[in-house]
């Protein structure tokens, strides 16, 4: 069991700037971890239950040069504003607001400047109404090729939900229900699939063992490690993108 909370007192210097610390407590941790969380660029500590938040703050301090070098790593958030660019199933799209226009959210493709997303409405809600416009399509998407994929292979998916996990990519219970980061519709779609085949390996074989991975390639109908290297690659920095 664990728990994670924001507390205003939460925080260490770096280059003399106050840090929020994002604190989370574990009754199975055995000593103080530091992590950076690269969706949010916040730090997160995590530490057993019953320690002294105080001493585990002043340990993390003195971690001040790590924290630093692994914040300078981190990719730079793109907010899904009037004039962003990011990527939709590896295309490139710049979000453009028009004054005056309808709020309903359009892709335009096949131009020679390029593919836009265009928007009205109000100015300041842009990026959430983007970002929703996001999360739908990726659920659409997954839920129309798990669907598909599966009745290709005789199997059956109970559900298909999204989120925006930062641990993994998807996951697979064993009732048949699956679930996605909505990001993947940001990734090239031989990725995107090749991440719904995973899951619908593990209606097969819930582990990572070689008949897994031999029903994987088989749903798949290709090498899925081309795709796995991408993710590995390029999957960290699908999280810069955010309202």
């Amino acid at each position: 069991m664990s728990t994670a909370k924001s507390d205003p007192d939460a925080a260490i210097l770096i280059d003399g700037v106050p840090m929020p610390v994002l604190v989370r407590r574990s009754a199975r941790a055995r000593a103080y971890r530091l992590t950076i969380d690269s969706a949010r660029g916040a730090l997160r500590l995590s530490l057993p239950a019953r320690a002294n938040l105080k001493k585990a703050l002043g340990w993390a301090q003195d971690h001040e040069g790590w924290v630093r070098a692994q914040m300078a790593k981190q990719p730079a958030i793109t907010l899904l504003e009037h004039g962003a660019t990011f990527p939709l199933e590896g295309r490139e799209v710049t979000v453009q607001w028009m004054e005056g226009a309808t709020r309903t959210i359009r892709l335009e493709t096949g131009r020679l400047e390029g593919d836009r997303l265009l928007l009205g409405g109000a100015a300041e809600s842009v990026g959430a109404r983007v970002q929703r416009w996001l999360v739908a399509r990726a659920r659409a998407v997954l839920e129309t090729e798990s669907h598909a994929m599966a009745q290709d292979h005789g199997l059956i998916v109970a559900s298909v939900g999204v989120g925006d996990t930062r641990s993994r990519w998807g996951s697979c219970a064993s009732s048949g229900a699956i679930r996605y980061s909505w990001r993947l519709i940001l990734a090239p779609p031989e990725v995107r699939r090749a991440t719904v085949a995973h899951e619908l390996a593990h209606l097969l074989h819930m582990d990572h063992s070689p008949a897994f991975h031999a029903a994987h390639k088989r749903i798949y109908g290709a090498d899925p490690r081309p795709a796995r290297e991408w993710l590995r690659a390029h999957g960290a920095g699908l999280h810069r993108y955010r309202a």
